[in-house]
């Protein structure tokens, strides 16, 4: 079953549009109470009740309007507007005092709506763009603006900017999460490839190049070709330019490690014993040590821990000779698995890592650290020239539920 890399991202303007839609809704419900408890002073009653109707009629109607930007459109946006600069001028009409007393307008602050629906879709261009409207019809229908009134006009005029300026802020950060999370996905699914390339066609190519060399004559010039090759692979490998499909996976002499692709949705997994992945490794040159119950693991987790120590006997065999000896010691724990591969070898100098990483030798970095590394544990290398290497492996037990959090 393939592999499937699922990112899940939500938009960060969502929850602006259902504020918004909410928000819409109760000043509108507002602007009415307003003008049922105030109805002894409109001089035109007819106007308020006139204008208040189309409002409601307006507002549940475009309700789909501001769920989100798709359908939020400019035409929307310019009617939305007219509507709100309509009220606001229609108020002197329906009510004389309006002017004098500086009392609420008709829409009173559903207007504050229109104005963000204006910051939400646009940033905060499109908010100085219409609440610079509400600004002036707020002015034309006092007539004599008060202080009050500049400041009410000045104090939406700014607050509506800061929002669209804010949203604008939110929209280039999650413009930048998202690129960094593909970068991300597609960095694992990079080494991924490349610790299938190691554990399949590099082990292959280089032991036909001992082999070859061993043979001598044409077998010879087979090595020499394959060993080649298997540098121009490990280049290829190291800068990052693997291929985007799938690598073969030809086993040779049980050498070569086989990875198997799994799905990750953790409720399609069942729980695997990582004890049976392990045992076939066992033999005369390598101890088997497991607790006496399962060792229960996703299956996913169980596969890649299991590719880890198969790739860590491997590098035993190259480096260690044909007559190293190595133990694998399993422990089960309540919240963690510790795997830990010991050998008698020679042991690794200091700074031979760094320096097979430099030279495009990636079995330690990827086929194990990294195989570590995404499934959320750790690896540890110890090593001492000449008293052998140990590589300690540990899982922790994520449950079921919450596997897919893990990677």
């Amino acid at each position: 079953m393939a592999r499937r890399e699922r990112v899940v991202r939500m938009s960060v303007e969502q929850p602006l549009w259902s504020a918004l839609t909410a928000y819409r809704i109760l000043t509108m419900l507002y602007a009415v109470l307003l003008a049922v408890f105030g109805r002894e002073k409109y001089d035109r009653p007819w106007v308020a009740v006139a204008f208040l109707a189309v409002l409601v009629v307006w507002t549940l109607a475009t309700l789909p309007k501001v769920s989100n930007a798709t359908a939020c459109t400019k035409r929307f946006l310019g009617a939305d507007l007219t509507i709100a600069l309509t009220g606001i001028l229609l108020t002197p009409l329906a009510d004389f005092e309006a002017q004098q007393m500086d009392g609420p307008t008709l829409p009173s602050i559903w207007t504050a709506g229109s104005v963000l629906a204006f910051a939400i879709k646009g940033g905060w261009r499109w908010a100085a763009f219409a609440s610079s409207f509400v600004a002036v019809a707020n002015i034309v229908e006092r007539g004599h603006p008060s202080r009050d009134t500049f400041h009410n006009v000045l104090l939406v005029w700014v607050a509506s900017i800061a929002i669209g300026y804010v949203i604008e802020v939110a929209r280039a950060s999650e413009r930048t999460l998202a690129r960094a999370l593909e970068i991300e996905a597609a960095t694992r699914e990079r080494e991924r490839l490349a610790r299938d390339i190691h554990d399949s066609v590099l082990q292959v190519l280089a032991m036909v190049q001992r082999r070859g060399t061993a043979l001598g004559g044409e077998a010879a010039e087979l090595g020499r070709m394959a060993g080649e090759q298997e540098v121009a692979l490990r280049t290829l490998v190291s800068s990052g330019l693997v291929p985007t499909t799938r690598v073969s996976e030809d086993a040779a002499e049980g050498a070569v490690v086989r990875s198997v692709e799994v799905d990750d949705e953790p409720s399609e997994q069942a729980d695997c014993d990582l004890r049976a992945l392990l045992a076939p490794h066992a033999g005369s040159r390598v101890s088997f040590a497991e607790p006496g119950a399962p060792v229960l693991l996703a299956a996913a987790a169980a596969t890649e821990l299991a590719a880890a120590v198969s790739a860590a006997l491997d590098n035993v065999r190259v480096h260690a000779g044909e007559n190293a000896q190595a133990w694998i010691l399993v422990e089960d724990w309540p919240d963690e698995v510790i795997v830990t591969v010991r050998d008698d070898g020679p042991g690794i100098p200091d700074g031979r890592l760094a320096q097979a990483e430099g030279e495009g030798r990636m079995g330690v970095a990827l086929s194990i650290r990294g195989r570590l590394r995404d499934l959320g544990g750790t690896a540890e290398l110890i090593s001492v020239p000449g008293q052998g290497t140990e590589v300690e492996l540990k899982v922790l037990k994520v449950p079921r539920g919450k596997a897919g959090s893990a990677r």
